[in-house]
């Protein structure tokens, strides 16, 4: 009985240890995941506001509305302890962002309005869809800035 409850005690760390290590992972796809879904719909409107695509104004309010979903994501569950570059392989937060997790929030508040207003703003023309890719990207910049490595 001795010998079976140490090995239970000996076992138990290791499998708290997978059981992070998976949240770590979990964690990181699912924020990897939630910055690809944001490119995913940023590509085809900075295309149309190029011009390297005609402007298609149930395209861009189509990716407007998925910004806008997007901007109302809580996505700071995702930002896990340990979840830095250096801590987790494939990681491009600097570790800085969890000082700083304040600024992080108000950054990506501004995200979320700036999404928000998006649906609306790329109606009418190529020019509108400019203006709404700088706001949207502008967002996404000053945290990217700060708080992800080059």
């Amino acid at each position: 009985m001795r010998l079976i409850l140490a090995a239970a005690f000996a076992v138990t760390p290791a499998l708290a240890l997978a059981q992070d290590d998976s949240a770590v992972q979990d964690a990181l796809k699912a924020r990897q995941g939630y910055m690809a879904a944001i490119s995913a719909n940023m590509g085809p409107l900075a295309a149309m506001a190029k011009g390297d695509v005609a402007y298609d104004e149930a395209q861009a309010v189509f990716h407007a509305n998925n910004l806008a979903a997007l901007g109302n994501y809580e996505v700071e569950m995702h930002f896990l302890p340990d979840t830095a570059q250096g801590q987790v392989e494939g990681s491009h937060a600097l570790p800085k962002l969890w000082d700083n997790l304040d600024d992080v929030r108000a950054k990506h508040e501004d995200f979320k309005v700036a999404a928000a207003a998006a649906p609306e703003g790329v109606k009418g023309g190529q020019a509108q869809v400019g203006a709404v890719v700088q706001s949207l990207g502008g967002t996404c910049k000053a945290c990217h800035d700060n708080y992800r490595a080059k």
